[in-house]
């Protein structure tokens, strides 16, 4: 059975739900709400938009959709980068970024507790102004916390403190239907039935609408400092890697890699200057603690063993003015990669630490054979690696056959070297037949089976993640 065409009876009723300045259609959609990020993978115009303020509301238009067989896709900031909140089926486009409250910060149980349209850089100000980290780190700082787990964003500081799963305690949820429902609680351990909650968390809203989560917190660590460490090559920077993580004491809250012309497109972008660019191949290591003092115990070994790993030198960043210099110029990497392109394509495949070196190499095999440009940055102390695809002047047939040949190999390397699709962005609608590829039949029948128990009717997010068509 199709979907049903929305006609102006269904706005006139959604309009008994939500105040018709919240609504919008026609000529009045802004076109952010046509794409995400990337808009190679489609612009697809919604049939209306609207911005709800409550679960209540976000319930009663579910329902009213589910009765109705519209498609409905949730989105918070559209942020994401693979088609995740496009609405490819027209339908209602429900956007969250109205409920932006953070409703409480509970300092005996350590949680905050936050609606789904909540930026991320908002909870962290809150937060950290009463002494706490949040500590997911996703590069995007204005995405919502309501986006982060839908993806399970994971970020710079993974490699210590884990993935937004690792902090997701309890959440609302409105169900296809328009049920509303807890998952999870407020407690420190549950093994009461089957975790829904985990479930929920990286479904990309095709099983249920986040619209509050309590999250977990920990205690505002006191000092910060970054270790900015240039190699030769990138086989002795990213070999040195599994070293860090296997003789350090403590282990690095951040391990990052970067190419020497991803720095240089940052500073043009930026207009500022990194503190070094001689290099091909960079890592860069945050350390916290109590006290400097203590953090310097902590990285002295581990400078002193990437030196004899083949390092040119190690710099210490330690006051705010040389961090922000170094942590803003990698927070600009992907803005900095746009803007030297007229279209791009990425992919965030995650692999096995120690086969970090061995990916990364087959990276610029590929772009050597094919003659096209590919940068590369990402989380080295994770393995996940953010690799763009670049088509600067080449005409759009040359394109598409060199981006096709140049993701297969991309993605084909990633599940040879016992490696995932996404380590953080998600699958969307623009890698399910990469997601089919690497999961196999068995394990998409069975998400199948999942996306069909909650959501039978196939309303919410159709065409995301799986192959799974009215």
């Amino acid at each position: 059975m199709p979907y049903k065409k929305m006609t102006e009876t269904d706005i006139r009723n959604l309009k008994n739900i939500c105040p018709e300045e919240r609504i919008f259609e026609t000529d009045r959609i802004h076109e952010d709400y046509t794409h995400d990020e990337m808009p190679e993978y489609g612009i697809c115009r919604p049939d209306v938009v609207i911005r709800a303020v409550s679960a209540i509301e976000v319930s009663k238009i579910m329902r009213y959709a589910w009765e109705n067989d519209i498609p409905v896709t949730p989105r918070g900031s559209g942020t994401g980068l693979c088609g995740g909140a496009v609405a490819i089926y027209g339908g209602i486009l429900l956007s969250l970024e109205a409920m932006d409250k953070i409703i409480e910060i509970d300092e005996e149980n350590m949680t905050v507790t936050a609606e789904a349209g909540v930026l991320l850089m908002d909870l962290n100000k809150a937060v950290i102004e009463r002494g706490f980290l949040y500590p997911p780190d996703p590069g995007e700082k204005s995405a919502t916390i309501g986006g982060n787990v839908m993806t399970n964003a994971g970020g710079m500081r993974a490699v210590k403190y884990g993935v937004t799963r690792d902090y997701v305690k309890e959440m609302e949820v409105v169900l296809p239907g328009g049920g509303i429902v807890f998952f999870g609680g407020r407690v420190s351990k549950n093994s009461s039935g089957y975790s829904l909650k985990d479930l929920m968390i990286g479904s990309e809203g095709t099983l249920g609408i986040v619209t509050k989560v309590v999250l977990k917190l920990i205690p505002l660590p006191a000092k910060t400092i970054s270790l900015l460490i240039p190699f030769k090559s990138f086989d002795e920077c990213l070999g040195t890697v599994p070293k860090i993580l296997k003789s350090s004491k403590v282990t690095p809250a951040a391990i990052e890699f970067m190419q020497r012309e991803v720095i240089e497109e940052a500073e043009i972008y930026l207009g500022s200057k990194f503190p070094d660019r001689s290099s091909e191949a960079y890592l860069l290591l945050s350390y916290d603690g109590c006290s400097a003092a203590e953090i310097e115990k902590t990285y002295e070994d581990t400078a002193a063993m990437c030196l004899e790993e083949g390092a040119l030198d190690v710099y210490i960043s330690d006051t705010e003015e040389r961090q922000s210099m170094i942590w803003s110029a990698r927070g600009a990497f992907l803005e900095a990669i746009k803007s030297s392109t007229p279209q791009m394509d990425e992919c965030d495949v995650v692999v096995p630490g120690n086969r970090i070196a061995e990916y990364m190499s087959f990276v610029n095999k590929l772009q050597n054979d094919h003659k096209i440009r590919i940068r590369s940055f990402g989380h080295a102390g994770d393995g996940n690696l953010h690799v763009y695809v670049c088509r600067d002047d080449l005409d759009e047939k040359t394109w598409k056959s060199k981006l096709d040949k140049v993701m297969e190999g991309l993605y084909n390397k990633a599940a040879e070297l016992d490696g995932q699709v996404s380590g953080e962005h998600g699958i969307g609608h623009a890698k399910r037949h990469f997601l089919m590829d690497s999961v196999g039949a068995e394990s998409m029948e069975l998400m199948r089976g999942i996306k069909d128990v909650f959501d039978k009717k196939n309303i919410l997010n159709p065409g995301k993640i799986v192959f799974f068509e009215k």
